[in-house]
C-alpha cells in the first residue's frame, strides 16, 4: 500500500467516522434524555453504572484485541498469512476461554457484587438479576470483538462505521418503543446487548472473508504465539488499564462513596464532554492502522507528517467545538435533560469534563495512538499508569474530603493536564524535530488566532440581553449554527494554507461526483 493510498484510507474512514459520529451522537442525544426522564433517579444511575461496567470489558482481553489490529496491519504488509492465522485464532479462542470464566464468576457472584453499591433494598434483587444478565450478554460478546479489530486493521474503518450505524438506528428504535410500553430495565440491557452482538458478527463474517488464506481454527492456537505477542500485549493492556481509570472510574468512585442516584448528577455534567470527545477523536482513530502500516515499511517521514499534521487537524477541528460548547454549556444540558436535575453543580462537572476532554485532544490523541503503533508501547504504559493513578489518588482523596461530585471531574482534569504538557507534548516534540513551543507556534498558535472572531461572537452573545437560548432550543440551535460558520471562517481564512485548501476543494468535489453517480 503506497502513501497515496494510506492517504486516501484515512480521508475516507474520517469522513465515515463523522458521518457515523453525527448519527451516534444525534440518537444518543435523543436516548439520553428519554432514558433521563423515563427512568427514576436510581434507575438511571444504575443503567449508567452497568455501562460503565461494560467499557470495563475491554480490560479482560489483556490487549489483544489492540494486537489483533495491529499484526493485520503490519502482517498483511509481507503477506504472512500462516502467521496470521495463528494470532487471530489464538487471541480468539483465549477470549473464549476468559468469557467462560466472566459467566462462572458472575453466577457464583453476583450477590456480593451488587452489595457493593450503594442501592434501596427494593432494587436490590431486581437490579442484581439485570446485571448477571448484562454480564452474561457481555461475556457472549467479548470473543466476537476481535472482528471489528480486524477490519480497523486492514484500514476498513468506514465499513465498521457502517455496519454500527445501521446497529445504532436499530437500537434506538427498540430502546424507545421499550420506553414507550415501560417494559422495564431489563428489556432495555437485552436490547443494547443484542445491538452490540450483531454487528460485531457480521464484521466477523467480512473481515475473514477479505482474508481468504488466513483461517480462524482451534488447531491454529498456539501456545507460542501467545508468548511472542505478549509483550506488546501486556504494555498496551496496562496501557487500557490506565484508560478505564481515566474515563470509567468516576461513576464507581461517586457511586461507592456517594450514592449511586449521584452518578445522574455527574453523568448529565459528563455527556457534553463525552459527545465532544467522540466527536473530536474521529481523526485521530484512523491513524492507528495507517501508522502500523507506515512503520512496517519504515517511512519515518510519513509518520512524523502524521504526528505534526494530525494534531494540528485535530486542534482545528476541537477549538470551535471547544468554544461553542463551554459557552452553551447550559442550553445544551437543558437540552439533553429537558431540564430534569440540571442545576449548578450539573453545569460546573459539564464545564471541568469538557476542559478535560479537549487538554486530552490537543496532548494525548494522535501522540498516543502513532506511538502505540511504532514501539514505543513500554513508555505510553508508564505514562498512562502514573496519569491514572494520580487520577484515581485526586479523585478519591478530593470526593472524600469535600463530599462533592465536581471534585472526581477536577481529579480527572489535573492528571491528564500535567502529563500531557510535561511528558508527552516534549516528547511529541522531539519526535517530529521540533522544540516544544516550536510545536506549539505550528499547531495550536495559528488555530487560536484564526478562531479570535468566534470567540467575540461567543463573548457577545453572552453579554447581549436578547440572549434566550437557554428556554429556546431553537434560538441556541441557531446561534450554535452561526457560530459555528464564524468559526469555520477563520479557520478557512487563517489556519489552512493554499495548498491545504486547494486539496480540500479537490476531495469534496470528488466526493460530490462519486455522489451525484451514485445516485
Amino acid at each position: 500500500m503506497e502513501r497515496e493510498e494510506v492517504t486516501s484510507n484515512i480521508w475516507k474512514n474520517t469522513v465515515s467516522n463523522y458521518l457515523w459520529i453525527v448519527l451516534r451522537m444525534g440518537v444518543g442525544l435523543l436516548m439520553f434524555r428519554l432514558l433521563f426522564q423515563g427512568l427514576a433517579a436510581e434507575e438511571f444511575g444504575f443503567w449508567s453504572l452497568i455501562w460503565s461496567l461494560f467499557g470495563y470489558g475491554i480490560l479482560l482481553d489483556f490487549g489483544f484485541g489492540f494486537t489483533a489490529s495491529k499484526r493485520v496491519a503490519e502482517l498483511s504488509v509481507h503477506g504472512r498469512w500462516d502467521e496470521l492465522s495463528r494470532v487471530l485464532s489464538t487471541i480468539f479462542y483465549l477470549y473464549v476461554l476468559i468469557a467462560i470464566g466472566i459467566v462462572i464468576a458472575v453466577l457464583l457472584f453476583s450477590h456480593q457484587l451488587i452489595g457493593m453499591f450503594q442501592i434501596s433494598g427494593p432494587n436490590k434483587e431486581p437490579f442484581r438479576q439485570i446485571l448477571v444478565w448484562f454480564l452474561c450478554g457481555m461475556a457472549f460478546s467479548f470473543p466476537l470483538g476481535i472482528f471489528p479489530e480486524i477490519l480497523m486493521g486492514q484500514q476498513r474503518i468506514a465499513f465498521v462505521n457502517l455496519i454500527f450505524g445501521v446497529s445504532v438506528v436499530g437500537n434506538a428504535i427498540a430502546t424507545a418503543l421499550a420506553l414507550k410500553y415501560q417494559m422495564g430495565l431489563k428489556v432495555l440491557v437485552i436490547i443494547a446487548l443484542v445491538s452490540a452482538i450483531l454487528p460485531s458478527l457480521l464484521c466477523g463474517f467480512f473481515s475473514i472473508g477479505a482474508l481468504p488464506k488466513v483461517k480462524i481454527s482451534p488447531r491454529f492456537f498456539s501456545s507460542d504465539m501467545v508468548r511472542s505477542t505478549l509483550s506488546f500485549s501486556l504494555y498496551a493492556y496496562i496501557a487500557t488499564v490506565s484508560n478505564m481509570i481515566l474515563g470509567k472510574t468516576d461513576q464507581l468512585v461517586i457511586s461507592t462513596t456517594l450514592a449511586v442516584a449521584a452518578v445522574a448528577i455527574y453523568q448529565a455534567g459528563s455527556k457534553i464532554g463525552e459527545m465532544f470527545g467522540a466527536f473530536t477523536t474521529q481523526l485521530p482513530d484512523t491513524f492507528s492502522p495507517a501508522a502500523a502500516h507506515l512503520h512496517a515499511k519504515g517511512d519515518k517521514f510519513f509518520l512524523q507528517k502524521i504526528l505534526t499534521d494530525g494534531t494540528r487537524f485535530s486542534v482545528m477541528i476541537a477549538t470551535p467545538a471547544y468554544l461553542i460548547c463551554a459557552f452553551y454549556m447550559e442550553g445544551l444540558i437543558q437540552l439533553l435533560t429537558g431540564g430534569k436535575g440540571a442545576g449548578p453543580e450539573t453545569y460546573y462537572v459539564g464545564q471541568v469534563l469538557l476542559l478535560w476532554q479537549y487538554m486530552t485532544v490537543i496532548t494525548q490523541s494522535v501522540q498516543k495512538r502513532v506511538f502505540m503503533m511504532c514501539g514505543h508501547e513500554k513508555k505510553l504504559m508508564w505514562l498512562g499508569l502514573g496519569e491514572a493513578v494520580l487520577n484515581l489518588a485526586l479523585s478519591v482523596g478530593l470526593v472524600l474530603i469535600f463530599k462533592n461530585v465536581l471534585c472526581v471531574a477536577i481529579g480527572s482534569l489535573i492528571a491528564t493536564t500535567f502529563f500531557g504538557w510535561v511528558y508527552i507534548w516534549p516528547w511529541a516534540a522531539r519526535e517530529v524535530e521540533l522544540s516544544g513551543w516550536s510545536l506549539i507556534r505550528k499547531t495550536l498558535v495559528p488555530i487560536w488566532v484564526s478562531c479570535l472572531p468566534l470567540l467575540v461572537l461567543l463573548v457577545i452573545g453572552r453579554i447581549i440581553p436578547w440572549h434566550a437560548f437557554r428556554n429556546h432550543p431553537a434560538m441556541m440551535f441557531l446561534e450554535c449554527l452561526v457560530a459555528g460558520c464564524f468559526g469555520f471562517w477563520g479557520i478557512w481564512q487563517k489556519a489552512l494554507s493554499v495548498e491545504e485548501k486547494a486539496k480540500l476543494l479537490l476531495k469534496f468535489e470528488q466526493m460530490f461526483l462519486r455522489f451525484r453517480t451514485a445516485i
